[in-house]
């Protein structure tokens, strides 16, 4: 479709920016964003890694991802400023609930950054200036903003030159603007794949893109055939939307401070991003009837499992047994870096399809949970999220 026009936005090193942010509002004199500093875990934990970078300390050659030890043999005045969690929650949402004043298109990718398909604006240079804009002045920290015809060439251009940026990458550009750049700053190109790719002469994104298709499907399965795609700027996945009642999925997923190890913590993380999807199902009144579950492990591969559900539920307690279900035959164990909650094949509440094996018990069962869940929701809305949670979440110490 030559005339789509899809949005990427992607905050600027967000949760160093929005701690920024927070603490110049509470009358710190300096700005995180202007001197070397990091976000970081809990060292003393072992949980020590760096979150988020500055302009500054990235000069270093400090990288997301790398333990904070490391970052200070680099930078011996680095300022490592603990996460605020519930401070960048806040901000994500005032920058989303600013982007819905444009377009209900809105896909959200992870707490910082989205997809908006703004299709049919012709003028959309001059919009993306005003929203990037606005959210500096209103909100206080910056974004970039890349924009194409499909999601992957937006993700992409919104990763050339920060902060406060805002680049195109149409297919007429992509000789360009992309295929110089190295191949690991392909979206799907991660550390376990960059060194076979290398073994094959394929060092840039043209290399990739010009490489024997038949080959890289051979040595990498289907893999391989998505790669050569997006190198190519291939990229045909629709803009999901929950602001659209033809809304088709809503997912939730956190990168997480440190590896996870063992399936007792993965549970509990698992039950938190149910808490928090299955009550945005319900604000939304949508039922699901497929639950996926997906895992990037610490080599930054991810693989996913669905599973379909009848009838249609926006029950946590079901959601979370089949979340765990589903992890519990997906994970090979190895260290976890992430993990993401789907519910998919969405449906307006009223009009899901009763199995044919429902009984009685079952549906006074329901009712019990339905009820549950929306006292649960109620005291949430009022008092925050944090105000009420299971015993079961909480760690033994």
């Amino acid at each position: 479709m030559t005339d789509r026009i899809v949005f990427h936005i992607d905050v600027n090193s967000a949760f160093l920016s929005w701690s920024a942010v927070y603490k110049l509002s509470q009358g710190e004199k300096v700005d995180l964003r202007e001197i070397p500093s990091i976000i970081g875990g809990d060292e003393t934990k072992r949980h020590g890694i760096v979150l988020a970078k500055s302009i500054s300390a990235k000069k270093y050659g400090i990288k997301t991802g790398e333990p904070i030890a490391k970052a200070k043999r680099k930078c011996t005045n680095i300022l490592v400023v603990p996460p605020l969690f519930t401070i960048y929650s806040k901000y994500s949402k005032s920058m989303f609930n600013l982007l819905k004043e444009y377009t209900p298109d809105i896909q959200k990718f992870s707490i910082d950054e989205c997809f908006l398909d703004l299709t049919g604006e012709k003028d959309y240079i001059n919009l993306a200036h005003i929203i990037k804009d606005r959210i500096k002045k209103e909100l206080g920290f910056t974004v970039n903003i890349g924009i194409s015809n499909n999601k992957l060439l937006a993700k992409m251009a919104s990763d050339f030159e920060k902060p406060d940026k805002i680049h195109t990458l149409f297919p007429e550009e992509i000789k360009d603007k992309m295929w110089p750049l190295p191949v690991e700053d392909l979206f799907m190109v991660g550390r376990a794949t960059l060194p076979k790719l290398n073994s094959i002469n394929i060092y840039t994104i043209g290399d990739l893109a010009n490489y024997d298709l038949s080959f890289l499907k051979y040595k990498f399965k289907s893999y391989g055939e998505l790669l050569w795609n997006y190198a190519n700027g291939i990229d045909n996945s629709k803009l999901e939307s929950i602001n659209r009642n033809s809304a088709k999925s809503i997912s939730n997923s956190t990168t997480l401070t440190y590896d996870v190890t063992n399936r007792e913590a993965a549970h509990k993380i698992i039950l938190s991003l149910c808490e928090n999807i299955t009550m945005k199902l319900r604000s939304n009144k949508f039922l699901c009837s497929v639950i996926a579950v997906s895992i990037k492990n610490s080599s930054f591969e991810v693989y996913s499992k669905q599973k379909k559900v009848t009838p249609a539920t926006d029950c946590t307690d079901e959601i979370v047994e089949y979340s765990f279900e589903l992890f519990d035959t997906l994970w090979k164990g190895e260290p976890i870096r992430l993990i993401g909650v789907t519910l998919g094949d969405l449906c307006k509440e009223g009009i899901k399809q009763l199995s044919l094996f429902d009984d009685e018990n079952y549906e006074k069962s329901l009712e019990k949970n339905r009820s549950l869940d929306k006292a649960l929701d109620n005291i949430k809305n009022k008092f925050g999220t944090g105000s009420i949670f299971r015993l079961s979440s909480l760690d033994k110490d």
